[in-house]
């Protein structure tokens, strides 16, 4: 009987608690007390960072956005235009949050917290990139952004993150252009196929897709080749003997390999013809 009556009495009180706290930050949005307004909103950016709470933290966004145009010009005015910037970061909202750092960035130049607003403005167009398959508008401000800051901290307290997500971008990039070249080769356009992948071994150097974009060309010129009239077939049969030749020579032992056996087998057999 004591245990449910101090239940219920820690529950009544924590309603209480809820509806003081309510009313007071009512009583704060409808207050001209700028000063107060100020201290209230620092204190939930800060317990909503701390706790992870979208609640506090967007308490704090109306707040802030209440107060920080009366304090331009002053010196609490640079505190608060990074608040109101990271506190739309925090809350995810990726189009309102690089705007807001871009604005700080402009204001504050020299502000200790420029290399943190560069970055997470920076990141802001990470997280907007869309799936490979999409318009990679996102993804090509995202790459600029982050070597924007890479530019400019080449040593910064981000760097590390900054390169990861760059990379990763640049991927997707790749794979797109990988996967578009990929299609022509399953649709059977394989000249688009052959020039879609010299372009992309050609751009991407780097990319974990070389290898089977080799490989594709090469079988798209193999069976451009054997699909074609006879007095075309033996210059396109030559082509793809070459593409064979450019895979296996960076990859010897590849995955591939194989499979393009199998085939330039059958290349030799139609060479003979000739």
């Amino acid at each position: 009987m004591f245990l449910r009556i101090m239940k219920k009495g820690i529950l009544v009180l924590g309603l209480l608690m809820l509806t003081v706290s309510c009313s007071e930050y009512q009583r704060l949005l409808k207050s001209t007390e700028t000063a107060e307004k100020y201290t209230a909103a620092e204190e939930l950016y800060n317990e909503g960072k701390e706790e992870d709470s979208n609640k506090k933290l967007k308490k704090a966004l109306r707040l802030l956005e209440q107060i920080e145009p009366e304090f331009r010009g002053k010196p609490q005015g640079e505190r608060l235009v990074f608040l109101l910037a990271d506190t739309y970061y925090q809350l995810g909202d990726y189009f309102n949050a690089p705007f807001q750092f871009e604005r700080f960035l402009q204001l504050y130049p020299n502000s200790q917290k420029a290399e943190e607003a560069a970055y997470k403005g920076a990141v802001c167009y990470f997280y907007r990139s869309p799936r490979y398959d999409l318009d990679q508008t996102d993804t090509d401000k995202g790459i600029e952004e982050l070597q924007a800051y890479l530019n400019r901290y080449p040593e910064g307290e981000f760097t590390a993150a900054a390169n990861e997500k760059a990379t990763e971008l640049r991927v997707k990039l790749e794979k797109k252009a990988y996967e578009i070249a990929k299609q022509y080769h399953h649709t059977e356009y394989y000249k688009a196929a052959i020039a879609s992948f010299n372009n992309f071994i050609s751009n991407y150097p780097g990319s974990p897709f070389r290898e089977a974009a080799y490989f594709y060309r090469y079988d798209s010129a193999y069976k451009l080749a054997v699909n074609s009239y006879q007095i075309l077939m033996e210059e396109r049969l030559e082509e793809a003997v070459e593409f064979s030749k450019a895979y296996k020579k960076y990859y010897p032992e590849g995955e591939f390999t194989s499979e393009l056996e199998d085939s330039l087998s059958e290349i030799d057999k139609r060479l003979q013809n000739f």
